[in-house]
């Protein structure tokens, strides 16, 4: 069976079964009135109560709760725990460890989960990521950077275009998108 198009006939069930783009699902949002900002995630469950209940999800505005006015930022500063990863912020990380930093998932999760810690603490922090041979976990809305991974993880012997094409081959298919070793007979041919 080939995938369903992306139309609120879908049942919630139905849309979990199979893969979309992020593209796809902001321009369903566009289409329904749905709000189109956010991450795939936010994305995700906006559609699936749409097609639960017909409604759009509510949704405090979160800009208006990071109009908050920031205060000077010092390395005995505490995280809190309202933090956002914002400009004046992520412009004090990079003066403190270099222009090499960056906001990545393992460093944002740590910070979510420290707010008594300092921003000190924060930078010692990072660095230890940094230095960590442990491969991140993916999220879920990075299926295909996981499945692209498992993908070389066994087959160190093929190309990123055979990934693709098992990506893509994976991602028509009802159910998860996880790699599998049987996605290779679409390479074959099968």
């Amino acid at each position: 069976m080939t995938r369903p198009a992306l139309t609120k006939q879908l049942t919630p069930e139905e849309f979990n079964e199979y893969y979309f783009l992020k593209e796809e699902l902001k321009e369903f949002c566009r289409h329904e009135g749905l709000k189109v900002s956010g991450n795939k995630g936010d994305l995700e469950k906006r559609i699936i109560h749409y097609l639960s209940t017909g409604e759009s999800l509510k949704e405090e505005d979160i800009r208006n709760k990071s109009q908050e006015i920031s205060s000077e930022i010092a390395l005995d500063s505490k995280l809190g725990e309202n933090f956002r990863f914002s400009e004046d912020k992520r412009a004090f990380f990079k003066n403190e460890i270099g222009n090499t930093f960056k906001f990545k998932v393992k460093f944002q999760k740590w910070v979510k989960a420290n707010p008594d810690k300092t921003y000190r603490d924060a930078i010692n922090a990072y660095f230890e990521i940094q230095n960590s041979k442990e491969k991140t976990e993916i999220s879920k809305q990075f299926q295909y950077n996981q499945y692209i991974r498992d993908f070389f993880k066994n087959n160190n012997d093929k190309s990123l275009d055979d990934a693709i094409k098992c990506w893509k081959y994976k991602k028509s298919l009802k159910g998860h998108n996880r790699y599998e070793n049987s996605d290779l007979k679409v390479l074959n041919g099968e």
